[in-house]
């Protein structure tokens, strides 16, 4: 199966057999047609609930597991409160230690010869903007 993008919109894919995507369809016959209607993700029986991806059903059975975890989940409250304390408890920044100085394994001399290296690929740059300068107000 082939998939090629539509000629009206230019967005959508299409298969070979179709003339055009399906939304530029529904807006040349000026309906607002009926879209596809997306089953429940958890249970695949139901409908979903505008918006998301669950049915009503489904909503209710796992709003009903959190309520009820939740009240299991008191009891460890006070655990994670020391926990998530201790992650707040950092030390402040001036008393870190300083960043150490890196040794470069680059001799002294090689600095220089670098330096002189770029400095000449700069004045190569500004001879070819002369002579672009140039050639310009000579075509003018």
């Amino acid at each position: 199966m082939m998939f090629q993008k539509c000629p009206r919109c230019d967005l959508n894919y299409i298969t070979a057999s179709e003339k055009y995507c399906k939304v530029c369809m529904r807006e040349m016959k000026g309906g607002s047609g009926h879209d596809e209607i997306e089953m429940c993700s958890v249970c695949s029986e139901n409908p979903v609930l505008p918006g998301r991806d669950i049915c009503l059903f489904c909503l209710k059975e796992l709003s009903n597991q959190a309520s009820s975890n939740a009240n299991h989940d008191d009891t460890n409250d006070s655990e994670e409160q020391v926990n998530t304390r201790a992650l707040t408890d950092l030390d402040d920044v001036s008393s870190m230690d300083e960043i150490p100085e890196v040794d470069n394994d680059i001799p002294a001399g090689e600095f220089e010869k670098m330096a002189g290296e770029i400095s000449s690929l700069e004045s190569m740059r500004e001879e070819e903007d002369q002579e672009d300068d140039e050639e310009d107000e000579e075509d003018m």
